[in-house]
């Protein structure tokens, strides 16, 4: 273990050099399993119509996303105890941070999938599913939520390879797994003609796939630790400091899927051609979440394990490093997206209605993607050092309280311009403050290192 920690180029490498080796195969992972679903919506989209279009995305999609980033944020707390003991050289901390993940994600996942199944009808009800969707978005929801041990568990094993500095691994069974999504989709829903149950059993078998081969690796092929399914357990200890840090990142992931449904909610109303747009904007808008979640990610692991090994000058000077090149990257993602949004919305949809729906949700969000970057790497560093209870609240109180009394009170009646303007003005005011406590709490924590009573 202390030869492993000496090989690290996490703790001793050029900072910059560090988070883009890192950060590439966890992006270019991240585009692979986003394009389980792109491709799906791709699919049924050309080939089955707006309706199909729709019951793929649309709430399905919005329902799919707040379960599965709730467990996304759990994780959280599992890869920030791993990477801490991975910087600190504590092999058995890592086991059983290990165990009680795996432990956590089976049991979540069978629970919320048992769920998901049980209470898709009353679900799409309440975000006003047109009825001409809520039998194949019904079928879609339920046949991807039987499947959902798989996701957890494969979210939960890539995490943990992460928080040890191996992402190329789960990028390599993301390739291999997408891959056969597609052709399943090809096979399912061009050949035999399934529609929306082809494309939904094509994601469920490809995640399958993902979740043996990220076992497998956990059991075999890990030098610092062995996953055993005779250890796989909840150790009490272990549990509570991994909720105590992950769930505060499950409950703001959750927080921003849940203002995401109120908001489709609202947009529902506007009909069909409505909601085929906001689907297809979303796959095109997912670029960026994808690109700044990898930086999140990337920085989480990278703070982790410098925090750990009492690095304190590398976490800080880090998670600089890693917010300028967000910021960068941001600001060329939107000048390109402004620029070929009528093309890239094309490639979704030939209805010329729809497109010009969806490009004036593209022109009215996409301006203010460099917001977001603030609220994630300062939250992410804030979470590898096990801070996630303010950022939390912020974010509650920022995104989803605001957006609920924005939808509700400001937007009856003024249409779709202002319905989507509460992303960009819930941002502003989310990285404003989150900025601020960030900058505060790094004064305290220095002080608190430096052996002071603090200012």
């Amino acid at each position: 273990m202390e030869t492993r920690k000496e090989q690290n180029g996490i703790l001793e490498g050029v900072i910059w050099k560090q988070l883009l080796v890192f950060f590439f195969p966890i992006l270019i992972g991240t585009f692979f399993q986003q394009l389980y679903n792109t491709v799906d919506t791709v699919i049924v989209g050309q080939f089955a119509g707006k309706e199909a279009l729709s019951s793929v995305g649309g709430s399905s999609s919005q329902i799919i996303n707040m379960v599965v980033g709730f467990f996304t944020g759990l994780t959280a707390g599992g890869t920030v105890l791993i990477s801490q003991a991975y910087g600190a050289s504590h092999r058995q901390r890592m086991e059983e941070a290990m165990h009680t993940s795996y432990a956590f994600g089976i049991i979540g996942g069978i629970g919320l999938g048992i769920a998901g199944v049980a209470a898709a009808p009353l679900i799409l009800g309440m975000m006003n599913t047109p009825a001409e969707l809520m039998e194949m978005s019904t079928l879609y929801i339920r046949i991807y939520f039987s499947g959902l041990v798989f996701v957890f568990i494969y979210n939960m094993g890539a995490a943990i390879l992460r928080a040890i500095g191996d992402s190329k691994r789960p990028l390599y069974y993301l390739v291999v797994c997408c891959v056969v999504n597609i052709i399943l989709d090809l096979v399912l829903v061009l050949y035999f003609g399934l529609g929306v149950l082809g494309v939904a059993v094509a994601t469920l078998i490809s995640q399958a796939i993902s979740a043996v081969m990220v076992t497998w690796t956990l059991m075999h092929k890990v030098e610092c630790m062995k996953l055993s399914f005779g250890k796989i357990r909840l150790h009490r200890e272990m549990l509570v400091n991994m909720l105590k840090i992950g769930f505060p990142s499950g409950l703001q992931a959750s927080m921003y899927s849940i203002s995401n449904m109120i908001v489709q909610a609202a947009l529902n109303l506007l009909g069909v051609d409505t909601m085929a747009a906001w689907t297809a904007y979303g796959k095109i808008d997912s670029i960026f979440w994808m690109i700044n979640s990898s930086f999140g990610i990337a920085l989480t692991t990278f703070v982790g394990q410098n925090f750990g090994a009492g690095k304190w000058e590398r976490v800080k000077r880090g998670t600089n490093v890693c917010l300028g090149m967000a910021v960068g990257t941001a600001l060329c993602l939107t000048a390109v997206l402004m620029t070929t949004g009528r093309f890239l919305l094309g490639i979704f949809t030939g209805d010329a209605a729809v497109v010009e729906i969806g490009l004036t949700m593209m022109r009215s969000i996409a301006p203010a993607f460099v917001l977001f970057v603030f609220i994630e790497i300062f939250s992410g560093s804030l979470r590898a050092q096990g801070y996630t209870f303010v950022t939390t609240v912020i974010s509650v109180l920022g995104v989803c309280v605001f957006r609920i009394i924005w939808v509700s009170l400001i937007t009856p009646g003024k249409g779709l311009t202002w319905i989507v303007a509460c992303y960009p003005i819930s941002w502003m005011m989310c990285a404003t403050l989150v900025s601020v406590y960030y900058f505060y709490k790094q004064k305290r924590i220095i002080w608190r290192m430096e052996g002071k009573s603090g200012p």
